[in-house]
């Protein structure tokens, strides 16, 4: 909801965190916090198993290009963030136009609905079920970028402990500073792909369009 509102001047906008969330509990309860969950859900599983597997594949090309080893990781987490945006992106277009809805729970449509609701209105195409895939393709591909690139080569650096705990400490916290500094990294991305996928200011008319003008845009306006 953050993402997709347009700064101060925006009439349904939010004051804050906390008041963003007494507002949709008060307006569309307790399961207005869980709008556009199915999408995700539906996309979890073959995500993961795009991410993993191919940046496992991406390294061993990456191998014979004799790259060192940090850029390696780097550049295959790149090219597994970019295959993994074009299967999850169709998801992410149902994900934000239910969650910019702002009815109740049960009066909005299902996930099913609203999936043919988008390719009966606008195709399946960059204006329909994979409007701002290049945004998507920046979230991810810099996301993974950054996490397996920081993740690996800290990893590699810090030394491996023998107790089972400190060991585990130790992964836990390298994975949460990585993630924590990639989403920091690719949150403007995010915020261009909700632009982009949500509800435009004017009906009929498309403000946010590529991905680096709505950076331009929501910079402009709102810094």
């Amino acid at each position: 909801r953050f993402q997709i509102q347009r700064g101060k001047t925006d009439p349904t906008g939010y004051k804050s965190l906390g008041d963003c969330f007494r507002t949709i509990f008060q307006r569309e309860g307790l399961l207005g916090f869980y709008k556009g969950i199915f999408p995700p859900i539906l996309a979890e599983t073959p995500k993961r198993a795009v991410k993993f597997f191919t940046f496992e594949q991406y390294k061993k090309l990456l191998g014979y290009a004799s790259l060192p080893p940090g850029l390696a990781f780097a550049v295959a987490g790149l090219g597994s963030g970019l295959t993994e945006a074009v299967v999850v992106n169709p998801f992410e277009v149902v994900k934000v136009t239910l969650q910019a809805n702002r009815n109740a729970f049960t009066e909005q449509p299902s996930s099913f609905v609203q999936a043919q609701q988008i390719i009966k209105t606008d195709g399946l195409g960059f204006q329909g079920l994979n409007k701002g895939l290049t945004a998507t393709l920046g979230r991810h591909g810099v996301f993974n970028m950054v996490y397996f690139g920081f993740y690996f080569n800290v990893k590699n650096i810090l030394p491996v402990n023998k107790d089972s705990n400190l060991e585990f400490l130790r992964k836990f916290g390298i994975g949460l500073v990585s993630g924590t500094i990639a989403s920091i990294i690719n949150i403007p991305f995010d915020v261009a792909k909700s632009r982009i996928q949500g509800p435009q200011p004017v009906p009929g008319e498309i403000k946010y369009r590529t991905c680096f003008k709505t950076m331009a845009t929501v910079y402009k306006e709102e810094g």
